[in-house]
């Protein structure tokens, strides 16, 4: 929150409208969404306590959707730059409080990241799945590669951590819906889950051998669509940062 640039300015008979002016970047879904949140800084001596969220609907004047981002993964989800040049919006478009931007920025990332868990999660089992059919299916030497150890021992090791991923993201989920302090399961959530998703996706494209390593099999797709798992929400480093806080007593 130390680098947001977009601020506020007021215009208007008895300032019933809000201007905001900035850039936003790396925006999920921007070029389908209608509706944006987005945070900007009210009174930059404040800090973070000058943030203040605001919700901005596609067609108000001075609001743009700009570039969409050619990326490595995830690819049926855009990613776009917001412009925002004298957006003019209404001042009732104040999300919550002024000033308060950053506690719902924060509730939302500790929240998504049970969410990001369970996505990796999912594309760790996708490419699982895969592996094993084809190990079931690819004959070598006589035999389906399923019939080594060495493949076998892969297989199990995916599927042991695979079923980890998937408790810790009921855990943290079922700890989030009790009401019970859950930031750093979510945490410890996101990082091993996005582990877990990198490692089994790599291991599925070495047991598909060269093929996995083309685009004519699914299994490149599931390795690349993970590692966004690592940087969004949060990277890896951040969710260390969070665990070793709340574990060592610097944080609540």
């Amino acid at each position: 929150m130390r680098g947001l640039r977009t601020q506020r300015s007021r215009v208007g008979v008895g300032c019933v409208r809000l201007v905001l002016n900035g850039r936003k970047l790396w925006i999920t879904n921007a070029k389908e969404a209608g509706l944006f949140v987005l945070f900007a800084t009210v009174d930059p001596a404040a800090g973070y306590k000058g943030i203040t969220a605001f919700l901005v609907e596609k067609d108000f004047p001075g609001f743009t959707v700009g570039k969409k981002e050619d990326k490595l993964g995830i690819r049926a989800s855009s990613t776009c730059e917001l412009v925002l040049e004298d957006c003019r919006v209404p001042k009732n478009n104040v999300l919550g409080e002024t000033g308060k931007g950053y506690k719902i920025a924060i509730e939302t990332l500790n929240e998504g990241r049970i969410g990001i868990g369970a996505q990796m999660a999912g594309v760790a089992r996708g490419a699982w799945e895969y592996a094993c059919k084809y190990a079931q299916e690819r004959k070598q030497f006589g035999k389906t590669i399923s019939d080594f150890q060495c493949v076998q021992f892969q297989i199990a090791q995916m599927a042991t951590e695979i079923e980890a991923a998937g408790l810790m993201v009921y855990n943290a989920a079922r700890m989030k819906d009790a009401g019970i302090p859950f930031v750093k399961e979510a945490a410890m959530t996101k990082l091993f889950c996005s582990q877990v998703a990198e490692r089994v996706t790599s291991l599925a494209i070495e047991i598909y051998g060269g093929y996995g390593f083309t685009k004519d099999y699914p299994v490149e797709k599931y390795w690349r669509d993970s590692k966004i798992g690592k940087i969004y929400e949060g990277t890896s480093n951040m969710q260390l940062a969070t665990i070793a806080k709340l574990l060592l007593g610097g944080g609540k």
